[in-house]
């Protein structure tokens, strides 16, 4: 079965579906098949005891639940974090839409629980022009007006200030960003594009181009402002040679295996990033999805009022349930495969009660609409409590974060000084 969901599930960063079978039913993403058929590493108990040990914090519900489940490099980050070495956090956004939906804020609220743990600092990429170019029902005007309100959306999760840089790609990239973009370019081949994205004869050339924008946003050369006080005017070796770290969803690693196979070629050669690959949130109707901005009703928004989560839950929301009270106590349910504790999975807090939950669904003690009360009231709470700090956010506030300035993080006088 898993050899079948390799060849038929179609995961790449711009659409996801899960396999289908003879009679056209869809099937859960296979993501140790992914990771096999990717070579990625599976995180495992070793590698979570070692987070402890090195950052003195047990790991984050998401990693210990196996949401966040594969990586490379990710124990290279740990040295690094136990000999005192500098490095930083780099994610992103393609913004096609006015407002965030659930599934977009799992890997930024662990990328700012990363920023809180590691005390780094982090860039953070609006791929407007990705959004402008791959969309074709969207001009430029219209993604970078979207980039602003979904850079509002960012900063209520919580980032920090002064250590956090969000740009836009079509007001930012320039200087030594698109230098870096240029030489990367020159190393990558048409066929290495085709061959990690599919793009054909018929592709217009910003899209082939476009992973090479994507790609040295991992290069710490590409800000050097954030380095320091007085700006290098040229790229430098010793910027160059600090990592990077990227979380991110599975269906982005193929831009950044096409990073790590070249960007040893570099004038100023970096090293590989390492990556931390999350699960996607399924989608309402469940299994062979994940939440998209272009079905409203695959998807929590975060603009969505409590009384509309709650009609989305429990109108749209997958049901491991039985059809009928009296078999669901006698059969029990499936909670596997039943979304509302899919999305308990990613928001209750303590491993107990969830489990308890887990095994009440199972025997039938819990019915569907029980389960999916107790989501209906964790997702509201989640949206509310965002909806309150995004209240806060002004065009002032957006402004700080979006300006380019050295980043201050733990001893950072001292990195800058060692950088210069």
């Amino acid at each position: 079965m898993a050899e079948n969901t390799i060849q038929d599930q179609d995961v790449n960063p711009w659409s996801v579906a899960g396999a289908r079978d003879e009679s056209g039913n869809v099937a859960s993403i296979d993501y140790e098949a992914l990771s096999k058929k990717w070579n990625t590493q599976l995180v495992d108990q070793a590698l979570l005891d070692r987070f402890e040990r090195v950052t003195g914090h047990k790991p984050h519900r998401w990693l210990r639940r196996g949401l966040f489940f594969s990586h490379r490099d990710f124990d290279k980050i740990l040295t690094k974090k136990e000999k005192g070495e500098p490095f930083f956090l780099y994610t992103g956004r393609g913004p096609s839409t006015g407002s965030l939906h659930l599934g977009h804020t799992i890997p930024l609220t662990f990328t700012k629980w990363l920023q809180d743990v590691f005390d780094v600092p982090l860039v953070f990429m609006l791929t407007d022009d990705e959004k402008a170019l791959f969309k074709d029902n969207l001009n430029f005007e219209e993604v970078l007006h979207y980039a602003m309100e979904n850079a509002k959306d960012i900063i209520a999760l919580g980032f920090d200030v002064k250590k956090t840089f969000i740009y836009s790609d079509l007001k930012y990239v320039g200087g030594h960003f698109l230098m870096n973009a240029w030489e990367f370019s020159k190393l990558v081949t048409f066929n290495q594009v085709r061959g990690a994205f599919g793009f054909n004869e018929s592709t217009n050339v910003g899209r082939i181009f476009f992973p090479s924008v994507q790609c040295v946003a991992a290069f710490a050369t590409s800000y050097p402002e954030i380095w320091s006080d007085e700006p290098a005017t040229e790229r430098t070796k010793e910027i160059a040679a600090i990592q990077c770290l990227i979380p991110m969803g599975i269906d982005q690693d193929p831009y950044f295996r096409l990073l790590r196979d070249n960007a040893h070629k570099m004038r100023y050669p970096s090293p590989k990033p390492a990556l931390i690959h999350s699960k996607f949130l399924t989608a309402l109707q469940g299994a062979g999805g994940k939440m998209s901005s272009s079905d409203p009703n695959s998807a929590i928004f975060m603009s969505d009022t409590p009384k509309q989560i709650k009609t989305k839950i429990n109108k749209y929301a997958f049901s491991g349930g039985q059809v009928s009270i009296e078999d669901h106590r006698r059969l029990g349910g499936n909670p596997d495969v039943d979304v509302s504790y899919i999305y308990l999975t990613y928001f209750e807090e303590e491993d107990a009660k969830l489990e308890e939950i887990y095994n009440n669904y199972k025997s039938g003690a819990l019915l569907t609409g029980e389960l999916k009360a107790m989501a209906i009231k964790k997702l509201q709470e989640y949206v509310q409590e965002f909806q309150e700090r995004r209240k806060l956010v002004t065009d002032e506030v957006l402004e700080q974060y979006m300006k380019p300035r050295r980043l201050q993080w733990g001893d950072s006088s001292k990195t800058a000084s060692t950088q210069n």
